[in-house]
């Protein structure tokens, strides 16, 4: 498998500049206060479809060949993924299907619809969708696509980094959520390229930790799968954005899904921000970590604001 550059990623914001402007970083001294960090938060939720993943499935479907479209892509997804390449599709105008896990968040599966894809819900989790999206790719003819083992996915969410380092470009640490791992392994492309002292380091939930024992085991490892943080809940994890975030993640952290809620409820006080659970999970490793990032310049990127309406209750109920 092809591992990306920084010049794929420069590529891929040529491509993405036609479709989608620069998205907004702010700090707000409330948010700051709380952190003990000077942070900026890259607001990738005012996206189209809501997250970051939307570069990603732009710039893959604007790289295939007419013939690859016309047979249609096929992807797995809890929801965001599938979002991404459902609206590509529709700009290329390419069918698409997506597997989601049975009883998806509502929001994500309407807006998958409501761009034209075909859902299909199998299995009770993310990993089960996957094996089955697999399946029906061979019975179709589908280009499937992986949600983390797709060089053009992890170059088009690269280009968050470059806005960030060409907004702030001393930082002393960026902080993202993982699930599979992608935005992460862009994160680590784009900062040894432009600002090598910068570390990038990763946060998941301790109740889907595969990325992160794999990551400190130096293998793939498979690991209980029980996150209700949707972006995050993965058992397994994908070779590609491993090997990169090897060679590039500072350090990788964990949090529980109570410290993800409590970040969502501190970034809609403080930063006037709706984000779903992923969108606050990096904020929730600065959170956690107050010391070590204390009087530092640290960027989070809130990757998505699809929450569901019980997630929404839940935040404010808390």
């Amino acid at each position: 498998m092809r591992v990306p550059t920084i010049t794929d990623v420069l590529a891929a914001r040529r491509v993405l500049s036609g479709y989608l402007p620069v998205t907004p970083m702010w700090s707000w001294p409330g948010l700051s206060a709380a952190t003990g960090a000077t942070t900026f938060v890259k607001l990738e939720h005012v996206q189209p479809t809501g997250a970051f993943k939307v570069r990603g499935g732009i710039v893959l479907l604007h790289n295939m060949t007419a013939a690859e479209r016309a047979a249609g892509v096929l992807g797995y997804s809890t929801g965001n993924h599938a979002q991404s390449l459902a609206y590509a599709a529709r700009l290329f105008d390419t069918p698409c299907t997506i597997v989601m896990p049975t009883n998806p968040n509502p929001v994500k599966a309407a807006a998958v619809r409501s761009l034209g894809a075909t859902l299909v819900e199998y299995g009770e989790n993310f990993d089960v969708a996957r094996e089955h999206a697999a399946d029906l790719a061979k019975q179709t003819g589908a280009r499937l696509v992986s949600s983390g083992d797709e060089p053009d996915l992890i170059t088009g969410v690269g280009t968050i980094y470059l806005e960030i380092f060409e907004r702030e470009p001393e930082l002393d640490a960026i902080l993202v959520p993982i699930g599979g791992g992608s935005g992460a392994a862009g994160a680590c492309l784009v900062a040894a390229a432009l600002a090598p002292g910068c570390a990038v380091i990763g946060v998941q939930s301790t109740a889907s930790p595969a990325a992160h024992d794999s990551w400190r085991a130096g293998q793939a490892l498979r690991r209980p799968n029980h996150s209700a943080v949707e972006a995050l809940a993965t058992g397994s994890t994908f070779d590609l954005p491993q090997q990169i975030l090897r060679a590039g993640l500072t350090d990788f952290l964990l949090v529980d899904d109570v410290d993800v809620r409590a970040a969502q409820r501190l970034l809609l006080r403080e930063a006037h921000t709706l984000a779903e659970g992923g969108g606050a999970t990096a904020l929730a490793g600065l959170l956690n970590h107050r010391d070590r990032f204390a009087g530092q310049r640290v960027a989070i990127v809130c990757t998505g604001g699809n929450a569901s309406e019980p997630e929404l209750r839940a935040i404010l109920a808390d």
